[in-house]
């Protein structure tokens, strides 16, 4: 069995944890003091947080190199925006405006007389509010077509069908000779067969405000006084209105990081308790009351100290950051118990330091395994394509280098001390000397005054009546044949609904899901899936080199490329926007030879003066076209999975077309980059997990055997929780793979630890190694999962999405990783072990028959 071993750094470093448990079992006072004073010298970093606060949604939630960044660039460079020509679908950024939507309450039709009334005063409302004195208004601050503001057109053809008693036409209606789109602005609209507006149960307004430098703080100013008088209670009984900035999403994401410190200390306090409670003995000597909290006190220390370090040198703190604390807690937490359970297993007559050398020549050797898979796990999390995982995995990695470092020492000393303590046989709480035993004359009442007793056979303290069971019951009952026949049924069904589960995964996030639940984003974004989902965004598509317009062949070969877009589901082909078409029309109106090229370079000029907003449309420089769009209108985008399907039907369309090089965008799309780069980056970095938990098993889990069933545990559980959160309605996105990447290696640490106290069991058989393993980490498996579980159920209640979808992914990880530890692994240890074991036997029968 030699050479199967893999224990060439676990002997060594074993060594080397029992030296360093004695230096600090005897000098305890400099192990607890230095630590303190570090992390008071490191938490001063905390006084530029709000310096470094970056919660860009642009920068910090989207891929570095996604291509919708590349095509702004192209975008921005070959069509910039012609400021005295606005126009929304042109936009190569989301731009500075203002909107709200506006449902009646009577009747569900915005077409009432009473609805619209309160409307119009509400809209005259908003063009009154005024900023600098009242010198500037929405007038001096819109946005302008040919000098005038962009203007909310919807009303005035609301208007003049009132009082004209004419129809409404739905999507393009005619007004003043011109097509107007109205399937953004009318919503919840029921039509007749000839398309005429019957009602409509919802309208959304829009103030498009002017996006210079120059003008950007009173612009700023102006929309929060928009959001101030929107705010207040609309003054109608006619009007549900909600309301939405081009800087709320931004402002709601900010709000995350006031939200998260309540959270954290409410956590904090309740983990606190429920350690406490769980560490509590009857024992007034053996009560490790202060040892639980000191030990939640540790990840507390190590918070402080990482972040602080981290901020002083000016890492970006973001929004995502804010979870790393509540891992951190987890991590110490079941640092604490497992390293309380081997000080249990010491001789308690045994001098402080060479309980201490035993503590952590056997504890500290399984906390290094899972800090060094954690470590290493951000630290390769830092490559990630969106910042906002590389500042989480940065700022987590050296939280769980602090958290291991303080647990080692800090906490490790504190150990110390209280040994030193319980070796004088002093109470818990007082520190005064108390007997061992109750005097016989001693009323019941002073029981309180005793203490001390261990268990004079094995000179270690008593076990608890939770660990007892382990030993007793549960292990025991876990290893009967029949038994582990139901485990391996259950584990086969587990896996198969798993990954049933799996291919129902929800993929995408809705950007409101980064505000509050109960925000006016949230509302507004709320109202614009249900009453708005008919119609999508504007998608350019986009000739991103030169072509020869004029060729009647070529010509007609982009004609037919740019059709198939219109021929996909997801886009209207009546709704087209086509500065070749009406050029051609133009042509064939004015008897021009457009086949010519100098006839079709020649009457551009003409045209665009014609058309104006056509010449957006196109790069033209003296006599050569470097690139031109189309305008497509998507429809029936309602949630974000159907935004990737549009995204994969608008890429195969540009892939399968030959003729020139197209491009396609929205400025929405920046967002939708993600959907394709969260799959591959989830599952890249569950097999990094994987591949580094091989590599340190293999190092320090003294079997191979052993070290591959810790990396197998990985995938198990990985598939677990994917199939498991299609259930909890929880999608794969930006924020749930941080989060699901960063359980799923924190989960290990349940099946690592198992699997060395297994494989480092006296005991002589694989079932006895399993009874004795879950006899020593079965009740601290159940303390740190139960503690940390309990104590993170606060977020929960969170306003915000990103920490309720934390739990929930915190809290499959923690029971699936319980169960996996608890009776899957020790399991399939017995199994695999005794195959191994009977292997084993007849290699040595062979060789001594040799002989």
């Amino acid at each position: 069995m030699g050479w199967r071993r893999t224990d060439c750094l676990s002997k060594p470093l074993s060594a080397f944890f029992e030296k360093l448990g004695s230096t600090v079992g005897s000098c305890p006072l400099y192990f607890f003091v230095i630590p303190i004073f570090i992390s008071a010298a490191l938490g001063g970093g905390f006084v530029f947080i709000r310096d470094r606060e970056d919660n860009d949604l642009e920068r910090q939630f989207t891929p570095t190199k996604g291509p919708s960044k590349v095509t702004r660039a192209f975008v921005r460079e070959n069509f910039p925006c012609d400021d005295s020509m606005f126009s929304e679908d042109r936009l190569y950024h989301k731009g500075m405006y203002a909107s709200i939507i506006a449902v009646s309450t009577i009747n569900n039709n915005v077409l009432e007389s009473s609805f619209f009334e309160d409307l119009i005063q509400l809209n005259n409302n908003i063009l009154n509010i005024t900023v600098d004195n009242g010198r500037l208004g929405f007038n001096e601050l819109c946005a302008k077509t040919n000098g005038e503001c962009v203007s909310n057109i919807i009303l005035d053809i609301i208007g003049s069908a009132k009082a004209n008693g004419t129809s409404i036409a739905y999507p393009e209606h005619v007004h003043k000779s011109t097509s107007v789109f109205l399937g953004f602005v009318l919503g919840g609209v029921d039509t007749d067969l000839k398309s005429t507006v019957r009602s409509a149960k919802a309208v959304r307004l829009y103030y498009y405000l002017d996006d210079h430098e120059s003008t950007a703080e009173v612009t700023k100013m102006w929309l929060r006084r928009f959001k101030a008088l929107l705010s207040d209670e609309v003054d109608t009984e006619h009007l549900d209105v909600s309301y939405f900035t081009s800087k709320s999403k931004q402002e709601e994401i900010d709000s995350h990081t006031t939200d998260g410190f309540p959270l954290f200390a409410i956590t904090y306090a309740s983990a606190i308790t429920i350690s406490v409670l769980s560490c509590l003995r009857s024992d007034n000597v053996r009560n490790k009351v202060w040892v639980a909290i000191f030990g939640v006190v540790s990840c507390g220390l190590a918070v402080i100290s990482s972040f602080g370090l981290l901020l002083y040198i000016g890492v970006p703190f973001v929004i995502t950051v804010a979870n790393s604390p509540f891992l951190i807690l987890g991590i110490g937490l079941n640092n604490m118990f497992i390293m309380v359970a081997d000080w249990q297993h010491s001789h308690v007559t045994d001098p402080v330091s060479k309980r201490m050398a035993h503590t952590y020549k056997e504890a500290v050797m399984s906390i290094t395994i899972t800090a060094l898979t954690d470590v290493l796990k951000f630290f390769i999390g830092v490559t990630s394509d969106f910042p906002s995982v590389q500042s989480f995995c940065l700022y987590t990695a050296t939280s769980v280098i602090f958290c291991y470092i303080y647990t080692i020492t800090f906490f490790g000393a504190f150990m110390a001390l209280n040994g030193r303590r319980e070796a004088s046989n002093r109470h818990w709480f007082t520190c005064m000397k108390i007997p061992s035993d109750k005097a016989d004359n001693q009323s019941d009442i002073n029981i309180c005054c005793v203490g001390g007793n261990y268990d004079k056979t094995t000179g270690a303290e008593k076990k608890q009546q939770v660990s007892n069971f382990f030993k007793d019951y549960y292990g025991p009952f876990l290893i009967r044949p029949w038994v582990k026949g139901v485990v391996i049924l259950l584990f086969v069904a587990y896996l198969t609904a798993s990954v049933f589960g799996c291919f129902y995964i929800k993929q995408g996030i809705e950007l409101y899901d980064l505000a509050a639940k109960n925000s006016h984003v949230t509302a507004f974004n709320i109202k614009d899936r249900e009453y708005f989902s008919d119609y999508g965004p504007s998608v350019m598509v986009i000739v991103k080199e030169e072509f020869p317009y004029w060729d009647n062949v070529k010509r007609g070969e982009l004609r037919g490329c740019i059709q198939d877009y219109t021929r996909l589901q997801f886009v209207d082909r009546d709704i087209f926007t086509s500065w070749l078409d009406s050029y051609l029309a133009y042509g064939e109106e004015k008897h021009l030879n457009l086949n010519d090229k100098d006839v079709f370079l020649t009457n551009l000029p003409q045209f665009f003066y014609t058309f104006p907003f056509l010449k957006q449309d196109v790069n033209l420089t003296g006599d050569v076209i470097h690139a031109s769009r189309f305008l497509i209108q998507t429809v029936n985008i309602s949630d974000a999975k159907q935004e990737v399907a549009m995204l994969r039907s608008l890429q195969s369309i540009t892939d399968r077309c030959q003729v020139a090089p197209l491009l396609f965008f929205n400025h929405e799309f920046i967002f939708f980059d993600q959907y394709d780069v969260v799959v591959s980056s989830t599952i890249k970095n569950v097999g990094v997990i994987t591949a580094v938990m091989l590599f340190v098993s293999l190092l320090l889990i003294p079997n191979p055997i052993c070290a591959l069933l810790v990396t197998c545990s990985i995938g198990s559980v990985t598939v677990g929780v994917t199939g498991l959160m299609s259930l909890w309605h929880i999608s794969l996105d930006s924020i749930s793979m941080i989060i699901f990447t960063v359980c799923i290696g924190f989960t290990v640490d349940f099946s690592a630890h198992m699997s060395y106290a297994f494989v480092t069991s006296k005991k002589p058989s694989a079932d006895g190694k399993a009874v004795d393993a879950l006899s020593s980490l079965g009740y601290p498996i159940l303390q740190g999962a139960l503690s940390t579980v309990i104590g993170m159920s606060v977020l929960s209640m969170s306003e915000f999405h990103t920490f309720r979808t934390f739990f929930k992914i915190f809290f499959l990880v923690m029971f699936i990783g319980m169960v996996h530890g608890l009776a899957f692994i020790p399991v399939m240890l017995t199994i695999c072990m005794r195959s191994s074991d009977k292997k084993e036997r007849k290699e040595e029968v062979m060789t001594i028959s040799k002989f």
